[in-house]
């Protein structure tokens, strides 16, 4: 069946998840009864622990341990590492808190309900200091980044004199844009189940990463790779935050072997607040000079964040302003502030969603002060090539975006004039904001066996995460053997399979497809070499190129016989063919900038008089290399989009600013956008041939819709009322309250 791919098959796992038989982590039954397990965490946000008490834990029903930094074991490599500090700290190895909601106890007991009473009675005595809980407080402490880590960029980068020309320039724009700290808040919890067999453990851990978690654990444990197991079948969403082998995945591994039985682990709601990481806020300053025509000359733009006392993280805002317009002098920066607060993490399109809200902002207050259009803007200062790493890009189809998705919109027939459409007591506004994102991609394994059925199964240790691996794994599988994706059964989410990277980063298909599509075609030619090599076969002698396979069957140039592709196994009496191949990138980047591209068109209703913001219409148009599947990829684009409407308008973290304790720890208060907030949204995915990044030529698609999203909205917040909100999100009392 050629053709299959871009084809809009219907996701292979789906009936799975509708009707509840995908097993999750938590849902994983095992011989042995698990125990269960709670964390107890700290209530300050700065000190130390003075006392313990847990003798009335320890004697409550059920509990078979309470485990604490005075009886936990001792951990091979305890330091935060350099890389992913989070996931080392904190694993019970002190008596130092560093922020509110620190994990300072683990009790396991017989069931959930008992472990969660016991925990209730663990009593803690601190010897507490005056914590910092907030960015702003800490401005006084900024500190060049040591661990940016990124690829090869830095932290600070710069061309040409931007201050000199900043200066010098006819219009000038100097405006401080900030976001606040945000939860990712996928549906499924983070949970781990770990039993040890032996000397071997397993973990069955919802992770968008299982050969770093596996690699992590075994630093800490100071146990060889090959004795981990990790299996993560089935992930529930994660954003990033289960993209690090967070503490209570060793915890659990920890508790597993003191107890001696499984341990089960599931963070409640409340304590993925403060256990797997978080979105920092962000204080981003952007100066744009520009010559009256509207042409950049200089670009600034400086981020302030926040990192843990622990380690560093820092949010790259500033990489997408080095190469989005072209600019002869610009300076990008990162500060980095310590304070009282756990580790910050990736978070959906981390850096580039955060950091294109302020320069997208920025842009389209410098169309109204140049008085030009805000698309018309763009173009202008359009990229021909990437001037940060002075190269060409390997494809780029932005104008194709811009011009197709405001054809889409109707943004030809904007009045460019704020409050200039009203209707009774509605202001309406429209906006627009450019996207991108960078082309990620990382060595990858696969093996497609074919069985003497017929039936093929493709395996690769990747993840799901819920953006259709498992469909477009079989989907070019089948492509390429020539049969139907029905026949072939895609298995992933185990570390005995093929390696493959994180699902992060927007590189699981890049990464992992042409895996599959190399190892697919070794398997068809090795079918190829049995059809013509059998005695039996019909096709002896025939040579390997005069074959086709298609629709399930083999034929030749020539010859009317045609064989099924069960009988050329069975002539060949063999039960199976396997193929297994790596793909990897090159050198291609050091002749080529890789990046997929989009635009946003955003239409808004606000409320004159409440000051109540609804999204009324959405355009989203994306150039992301060739589409593997057109459901799964408009299913993609579409949540990036949804994501970036609640960046805008509803998400925020809300922290106490005396003891560092988030506030709204829950989805009633933590508002995400539900059906009531999303208008129906219009996606646009761009034909892009890129011939260089990949044998397919495609790029992620999971991260690209949300960068954008937020500036899209807020620029037709302030087309609709001529109040302009820098501070994320917008909420009525922003626009009540603003000039």
């Amino acid at each position: 069946m050629p053709g299959l791919i871009g084809a809009p098959l219907d996701r292979v796992d789906g009936q799975l998840k509708v009707t509840g038989a995908a097993p999750y982590a938590a849902d994983i039954a095992l011989p042995a009864q698990p125990a269960h397990a709670v964390l107890v965490q700290s209530t300050i946000a700065r000190g130390r622990i003075v006392a313990i008490e847990t003798r009335a834990a320890e004697r409550a029903p059920g509990v078979i341990a309470v485990m604490t930094h005075e009886n936990a074991p001792r951990l091979a490599n305890p330091k935060p590492g350099a890389q992913q500090p989070g996931e080392v700290y904190p694993l019970l190895q002190d008596d130092q808190i560093h922020y509110n909601g620190q994990h300072v106890a683990l009790v396991i007991a017989e069931s959930f309900e008992e472990a969660t009473h016991a925990a209730s009675l663990v009593r803690l005595r601190y010897a507490a200091t005056r914590p910092v809980v907030r960015l702003d407080a800490a401005l006084d402490r900024l500190e060049v980044p040591q661990h940016f880590r990124f690829g090869t960029r830095a932290p600070d980068s710069r061309r040409g004199e931007p201050e000199q020309a900043f200066a010098s320039a006819p219009i000038q724009l100097d405006a401080t844009y900030t976001t606040p700290v945000e939860h990712h808040n996928p549906m499924e919890p983070h949970a781990v189940i770990a039993a040890w067999e032996g000397d071997r453990l397993t973990l069955y851990h919802s992770t968008q990463g299982i050969f770093g978690s596996r690699k992590r654990v075994s630093e800490l444990l100071g146990i060889a790779e090959e004795n981990i197991h990790v299996i993560s079948a089935f992930v529930g969403g994660g954003f990033g935050a289960k993209g690090s082998c967070w503490p209570h995945v060793t915890l659990a591994a920890m508790a597993a072997r003191q107890v001696g039985r499984p341990v089960k682990l599931v963070l409640t709601r409340r304590q993925m607040y403060s256990s797997n990481g978080f979105r920092s806020k962000t204080i981003q300053r952007v100066r744009l000079g520009a010559e009256r025509d509207g042409r950049l000359v200089a670009t600034l733009h400086d981020g302030v964040l926040q990192t843990a006392p622990f380690g560093e993280f820092v949010e790259p805002v500033g990489l997408a302003t080095e190469i989005m317009y072209s600019c002869p002098n610009l300076a990008v920066s990162h500060r980095v502030a310590r304070i009282n607060g756990g580790m910050p993490t990736f978070m959906r399109a981390p850096g580039e969603a955060s950091g294109m809200f302020a320069l997208e902002s920025a842009m389209d207050e410098l169309a109204y002060a140049a008085a030009i259009d805000p698309l018309e803007l763009r173009l202008r200062n359009y990229a021909e090539r990437d001037e940060h790493l002075n190269l060409p890009w390997s494809s780029k189809a932005l104008r194709s975006c811009y011009r197709k998705g405001a054809a889409a919109f109707g943004w030809s027939d904007r009045d460019p004039r704020p409050r200039a459409r009203r209707e009774g007591d509605t202001l309406i506004g429209w906006g627009m904001a450019s996207a991108t994102y960078p082309g990620n991609r990382s060595a990858a394994g696969a093996t497609v066996r074919i069985e003497v059925d017929g039936r093929v199964v493709v395996r690769s240790g990747t993840q799901d995460i819920g953006t259709g691996t498992y469909t477009i794994m079989a989907q070019v599988a089948a492509d390429v053997l020539g049969i139907a994706p029905a026949r072939v059964r895609a298995e992933l989410g185990d570390s005995d399979y093929p390696a493959a990277p994180v699902s992060g980063g927007s590189q699981s298909a890049a990464s992992v497809i042409p895996a599959v599509q190399a190892a697919a075609q070794a398997a068809r030619a090795k079918l190829v070499r049995l059809a013509t090599g059998a005695e039996r076969s019909p096709f002896l002698g025939t040579r390997p190129e005069e074959i086709e396979v298609a629709d399930g069957m083999l034929s030749a140039t020539g010859k009317q016989h045609r064989l099924t592709i069960e009988d050329a196994l069975t002539y060949a009496g063999e039960t199976a063919i396997e193929a297994s191949e790596t793909a990897k990138p090159g050198d291609e980047d050091k002749h080529y900038s890789f990046h997929s591209f989009g635009a946003h068109f955003a239409e808004v209703r606000v409320d004159a008089e409440l000051g109540e913001v609804r999204v009324s219409r959405y355009v989203g148009a994306f150039a992301a290399g060739r589409i593997l599947n057109a459901r799964t990829a408009r299913s993609q684009f579409i949540g990036g989009i949804v994501f970036g409407l609640g960046m805008a308008l509803t998400e925020k973290t809300e922290i106490d600013r005396r003891n560092g304790r988030v506030l709204n720890a829950n989805i009633a208060e933590y508002l995400v956008p539900v059906h009531a907030d999303v208008p129906e949204i219009t996606v646009l995915s761009i034909t892009e041939d890129d011939p260089y990044f990949n044998p397919l030529g495609i790029k992620g698609v999971g991260e690209l819709p949300i960068v954008g999203a937020a500036a899209a909205v807020a620029n037709a917040v302030y087309h609709a009322t001529g109040k302009r909100v820098r501070d994320l999100p917008i909420r009525p009392e922003k626009l009540l309250n603003s000039k």
